[in-house]
């Protein structure tokens, strides 16, 4: 374009400005203005001369620049064509996910509204809290990180130590006699059977009877038939309570025929109450069993309580849960895989790692610069904030008519016995629940426990579960403070996950791994078992460096209640006061259980 001078009209002499740049073209001038006064009719040869004079320098610029207009036209045509093969992707990921809005002839305007409808906008309840924590989150990214936050806060954590499996002069034993056969068939998930299991060792020894390996009741909520063997080492929990118990893999064949529920060796929850106390067992039990050699208990779990319990089986208990129960290697392997990609490294660095892991966690780096690095330290979460729990609590959580409605839908499907207690009592309010600490915590609220204890942004963060009431429209507050958040799901390749799909025990207990391994574990609710289980088996072999959070979640109802009107200063002193009561060194108390408070002498020495 350097080579043409175009000139405006102030630069021609005796031009009309109003014609503007296409009055002149080269030497030859042709002024329409001229023209139009002249008439196109009555000066035909000067309009052809004119017109000749436009064409021929017309041609001669578009033949000067054909390959440009020729390249323009061909970059606009893949452009057009980019951006409707990108929309072309963006519309079947959509009809992928909405399936049930997939027309043979394209979405419908009605269709079109719905899909936009079921995108969920982001539910928060403490917009003004959240500010400021993304504050201090900020302020806080270039500074020296307070060590505490990764260690117990108490010395006296490390005095206790590890010693269920100790021997003992009066050793428990088995006796000549044997009374008979125990058959266990526990419900619930992974958690729960694991509990079953070891009461169910500490009932054959009360009762002087031969275990069978427990079996696991299949439920259309767990939809999982995984049986033990799926999941623990069958041989490695016979061989260490061998001097303990009898355990046996099968019944013999003469009783594998009986009829047991008519012999009325049946035993369901109606025939033992909660937490039953040994003497139950040896009144309603011990007979039925020596009469038919036999007794099976269906749906066997929280049957057995802690106290008063004779110290011998107590300890057996713990040897139970902390040395007979370990992992089959599949998924030893693949936790193994998790935990070292969300560490990124490969060696073992605790005695939890050496427990739960086994020989897929080696002891040794392979070459001298991975033995320079440190792990990268992570946070694990247990957040309970499933449909099923939410429902339950009665609670409200800012989603309006539409959760409220959605809520109570689900509760007249799956909890039909509450819906019935509900119609004959008066309910308390969602507000006063909140109160009382009855409510689940939601990720909005985790999150800002997290900032108020000081930890970074950048902190790494495995979710246990994953499976959130409202997903995005609930996690964005949590990703908005701490984005390095991960699953199993986002650590694991869909092949490596692929063997656990259809068996949720089997992934919960990749959960419990990743959980039970962490530098930190924090909860949001006390009463899960998962949540139970970890924190007893951090504190027996986490070593006084294994802290657990446990939020008070009545305190904390308070703390939040402030929202419109507490600095952060004292919102942060507030919550870590909080938490520094909850991680202080209790020994069990009186009925507690001992599989989250194994601080006893029945399952730990105090080191003097």
């Amino acid at each position: 374009m350097k080579d043409y001078h175009f000139r405006g009209p102030e630069t021609l002499p005796g031009s009309d400005p109003s014609i503007g740049r296409r009055i002149s073209w080269g030497d030859n001038h042709c002024n329409p203005k001229t023209v139009l006064l002249n008439g196109w009719k009555n000066d035909s040869a000067n309009h052809t001369a004119c017109k000749g004079g436009h064409v021929g320098k017309r041609h001669l610029w578009l033949r000067k620049h054909m390959r440009s207009i020729a390249f323009m036209i061909v970059l606009m045509g893949f452009v057009l064509l980019l951006d409707s093969l990108m929309m072309s992707i963006f519309y079947s990921r959509n009809l992928q996910y909405h399936p049930a809005q997939s027309k043979s002839g394209g979405l419908e305007e009605e269709d079109r509204s719905a899909y936009i409808n079921d995108e969920k906008l982001p539910i928060q309840m403490y917009d003004r809290l959240l500010n400021l924590a993304s504050s201090a989150l900020a302020e806080k990214e270039f500074k020296q990180e307070t060590s505490r936050l990764w260690e117990e806060p108490y010395s006296k954590a490390s005095a206790w130590k590890p010693c269920a499996d100790r021997k003992l002069p009066s050793n428990l034993g088995k006796f000549d006699k044997n009374n008979g056969y125990i058959l266990i068939s526990a419900n619930g998930g992974l958690n729960q059977q694991r509990v079953a299991i070891c009461n169910a060792v500490a009932v054959a020894s009360l009762l002087n009877a031969t275990l069978v390996i427990p079996r696991f009741l299949y439920s259309n909520v767990w939809n999982d038939p995984s049986q033990f063997g799926d999941i623990y080492q069958e041989e490695y929990f016979m061989n260490v309570l061998k001097d303990e118990i009898n355990i046996v893999k099968e019944l013999p064949p003469d009783l594998g025929s009986l009829d047991i529920e008519a012999l009325g060796s049946l035993i369901t929850d109606a025939d033992l109450p909660k937490e039953a106390k040994p003497a139950d067992y040896i009144r309603n039990i011990l007979p039925i069993l020596l009469q038919n050699g036999i007794v099976h208990f269906l749906g066997f779990g929280n049957r057995l309580g802690f106290d008063p319990f004779p110290s011998k089986l107590q300890r057996l208990r713990c040897k139970c849960n902390f040395h007979a129960l370990k992992f089959v290697p599949k998924i030893q392997r693949v936790g193994s895989l998790l935990v070292r990609r969300i560490r990124k490294y490969d060696a073992a660095r605790s005695t939890l790692d050496r427990q739960l892991l086994g020989n897929f966690m080696p002891e040794n780096l392979s070459n001298e610069n991975d033995a320079a690095r440190s792990p990268s330290k992570y946070l694990a979460l247990h957040l309970r904030f499933e449909m099923d729990m939410v429902a339950y609590s009665l609670c409200e959580f800012g989603g309006g008519a539409s959760e409220k409605k959605e809520l109570q839908a689900y509760r007249e499907i799956h909890f039909p016995l509450l819906i019935e207690r509900l119609k004959n009592s008066s309910p308390v309010s969602p507000t006063e629940l909140r109160k009382l600490g009855r409510c689940p915590l939601t990720p909005e609220e985790a999150a800002l426990v997290l900032s108020g204890l000081g930890f970074k942004r950048g902190t790494y963060i495995y979710l246990a579960g994953s499976h959130i009431y409202g997903e995005k429209s609930r996690m964005d507050s949590f990703t908005s403070l701490y984005p390095n958040l991960v699953t199993k799901e986002t650590i694991l390749t869909p092949h490596e996950l692929a063997p656990f799909r259809n068996f949720s025990s089997q992934l919960a207990a990749l959960d419990f791994i990743a959980c039970a391994t962490a530098d930190v574990f924090a909860m949001t609710d006390s009463g899960s078992q998962l949540s139970s289980l970890v924190t007893g088996l951090r504190t027996y072999y986490g070593g006084g460096r294994a802290p657990t959070l446990r939020p008070n979640k009545k305190r904390l109802a308070t703390i939040l209640s402030e929202n419109s009107t507490i600095g952060w200063n004292s919102f942060e002193d507030r919550v870590k006061k909080m938490i520094d009561e909850g991680q202080r060194v209790r020994v069990r108390g009186f009925g507690r259980s001992i599989y989250r408070q194994p601080r006893c002498p029945e399952c730990m020495c105090k080191a003097q």
